[in-house]
């Protein structure tokens, strides 16, 4: 799918932006544009790392700014890929929206955040923004749930699957966008979240199975 079949279907302002960086999208993302990014339908997108979630999450969140002026809150398991999302987001859109991120003091309810489109935060720190009753929640639009196979993890998943609860019954109508390079059993968390499952095995670089020995790698010979 040629990006240039985006024009017409998001605002022109990011159809400028996104123009610039791509000639076409990859297979996960024409897939989900299929099943409703675009339309604020819920989705469990399962891919291969750097097989281009992160546009899906830009495409949809941005629309829903420009067009109906919500937020969006991207949530990154660790701080080290909250600050990597934020240089991102910032890198490509500070322009047209304004790019926050919050991943400190969890006994805050950091009320500046009023004043940002895209707020990019940890499971804990937006567990504790909805517990001091942050004021700008109602008008978040799109979550994105990254690296959403965390949910199994013993020490960040009782948190994370209690903070999803919490956003669908104080935002019944937010679209929710869950991201994961790994998933075993997609079709069961996707009931859930009330979502559709995108998978795809498309990956930009091939991987090869060895085994190191010795200084030399006996590769595994594909049938």
């Amino acid at each position: 799918m040629k990006v240039t079949e985006l024009k017409g279907k998001i605002p022109e302002q990011l159809y400028s932006i996104v123009s610039k960086r791509y000639t076409e999208l990859r297979p996960c993302q024409w897939k989900a544009i299929k099943n409703g990014l675009l339309e604020k339908k819920n989705l469990l997108v399962c891919t291969p790392t750097a097989s281009g979630k992160t546009l899906l999450a830009e495409l949809a969140g941005i629309k829903l700014i420009l067009e109906e002026y919500k937020k969006m809150v991207y949530i990154a398991p660790l701080k080290a890929l909250a600050n990597e999302k934020y240089k991102d987001f910032k890198q490509h859109y500070s322009h047209l929206v304004r790019v926050a991120l919050s991943i400190g003091d969890i006994d805050s309810s950091d009320p500046y955040l009023s004043r940002y489109d895209i707020i990019i935060t940890t499971p804990e720190k937006l567990d504790s923004l909805i517990r001091h009753s942050a004021p700008w929640l109602p008008e978040v639009g799109v979550v994105v749930l990254d690296e959403i196979h965390l949910l199994n993890d013993p020490q960040r998943g009782p948190t994370l699957e209690i903070l999803i609860t919490l956003l669908k019954q104080l935002l019944p109508n937010v679209q929710l966008i869950a991201l994961s390079a790994t998933i075993g059993n997609p079709e069961e968390l996707a009931e859930w979240l009330n979502a559709s499952v995108v998978k795809d095995d498309w990956r930009p670089v091939e991987l090869h199975k060895g085994v190191y020995l010795q200084g030399e790698i006996e590769f595994v010979k594909k049938e």
